[in-house]
């Protein structure tokens, strides 16, 4: 009797031709902003959860986000630079690791592509279910990094018709950069490309947070999304598959570790 997950394994479970991987990136991409962007949620109710956010980061004492910008914002060009990589590093960087998982390391490809696919598709959910006002919206005296240093208004009409701007739990920013970070630390062979690998969440994480975008709380749920994907990918690829992956070649970065 064939396995439940065989269908999902013969879809999801192997790497296509490269322009078949694209189009078919592009597509969902696409599909998420339309879907993101018919957010019909009042302010009132965004306001509500990020109030509630700030609340539950009181309680644990984490509530540290509007000191970071305070901080970033005294380091000259600083704003500019972490405006500007907030709107190119989600996509540029994810872009080019997943370029290059697919050219240099393809046996890892199907399980990086489906991570990323399935952990978007539980934030499309939450973001139905727990509209969020990012903090540079919540009225808590945040600055709104992105428009006054890199000039591009996330709030605007134009992007307003793609853009629900109370999509911000989870973070697929820093969901996407924490896997994107991992799988590089993993695979890259050199020990610079793995360091920037590992720092590269940490980075993304500080940009979020300085330009006003996110919530810590926001990350760890971008962290949880991401894990959920990538446990769901692990499950549609088959066992001998994965197990054969994760067994490093002599000489590989893994095995040299």
């Amino acid at each position: 009797m064939k396995h439940p997950a065989a269908p999902l394994r013969t879809v999801l479970g192997r790497p296509y031709r490269g322009a078949v991987e694209i189009a078919a990136l592009f597509a969902l991409y696409a599909v998420y902003e339309v879907v993101r962007g018919f957010g019909s949620a009042s302010f009132g109710v965004a306001r509500a959860h990020s109030d509630a956010i700030v609340s539950l980061e009181r309680r644990l004492h984490v509530f540290a986000e509007s000191g970071i910008q305070d901080w970033a914002s005294r380091i000259p060009f600083l704003p500019s630079l972490l405006g500007f990589a907030y709107i190119t590093l989600h996509i540029a960087a994810t872009s080019a690791v997943l370029v290059w998982v697919y050219r240099s390391r393809r046996a890892y490809f199907a399980v990086v592509r489906t991570s990323l696919v399935i952990s978007t598709a539980i934030s499309l959910v939450v973001y139905v279910l727990y509209p969020a006002a990012p903090p540079r919206l919540a009225e808590l005296g945040f600055a709104d990094t992105v428009t006054d240093q890199a000039h591009v208004n996330l709030s605007s009409d134009v992007l307003g018709s793609f853009y629900n701007p109370f999509a911000a739990v989870p973070s697929l920013h820093f969901g996407y950069a924490l896997l994107v970070g991992v799988t590089v630390a993993l695979l890259a062979k050199g020990r610079v490309a793995r360091a920037i690998g590992w720092s590269y969440p940490a980075v993304m994480l500080l940009v979020i947070v300085a330009t006003g975008n996110h919530f810590f709380f926001d990350a760890a749920g971008g962290a949880l999304a991401i894990g959920f994907g990538y446990v769901a990918a692990s499950w549609v690829d088959s066992p001998a598959k994965r197990a054969k992956r994760w067994q490093p070649d002599r000489g590989s970065a893994v095995a040299t570790c």
